[in-house]
């Protein structure tokens, strides 16, 4: 029985020792949706807005740094607060209901009717380290929900210029950019309803 007293005295050590293998957990940042708006005429139209896709780097929930040379790394210190596609759906269906020009806005299990699907694609969204820059660059498609006719395609871009290569420089940068492209997406939709 001596033992017993020893084991659980080693058992805050152990847990310590665990917990500086581990590192420094990472700060997590959101990304923000536009602000409401005066509604402007009739709500017209249904959208569903579905999870964008993109190259395997932006599946994931890390702030990515492209390095002159082309190549991709994640940045340490910071991470998204849900994996990339599915925060800018997010924030895309919450500007969009914004707006109040829609009759409703949705994702695609939501089993809502709806005359127009939203389908975006992200092709970049990172840090470009030799100039120092938030890019963000999203093509996006209307497609008339009942025939899956092309209506309307566009592609909205971005830069920000951000002061260091850090996770929170970066994010902020990164959030700067994307709500520019959300404003020029919104007002495209709205146009094109």
């Amino acid at each position: 029985m001596p033992t017993r007293p020893r084991l659980l005295a080693g058992i805050p050590l152990l847990a310590l020792a665990l917990g500086a293998c581990g590192g420094a957990v990472p700060t997590t940042f959101d990304l923000t949706a536009l602000p409401g708006a005066a509604r402007s005429g009739p709500a017209r139209r249904a959208l569903v807005v579905a999870e964008p896709v993109g190259l395997q780097p932006f599946e994931a929930d890390r702030i990515i740094v492209r390095e002159p040379g082309g190549s991709l790394s994640f940045l340490g210190g910071g991470q998204w607060a849900d994996r990339l596609p599915r925060l800018i759906q997010a924030r895309l269906l919450q500007s969009l209901e914004n707006t109040g020009r829609l009759r409703s806005v949705s994702r695609p299990g939501d089993k809502v009717a709806a005359d127009t699907l939203l389908v975006t694609e992200i092709r970049a969204f990172d840090i470009a380290a030799g100039s120092r820059e938030a890019v963000v660059d999203i093509s996006a498609k209307l497609v008339a929900d009942a025939t899956g006719t092309v209506v309307a395609a566009r592609v909205f871009q971005a830069r920000v210029p951000v002061a260091e290569v850090n996770a929170g420089s970066a994010a902020n940068g990164l959030d700067r950019a994307l709500s520019a492209v959300l404003a020029d997406i919104v007002r495209w939709v709205g146009a094109a309803a």
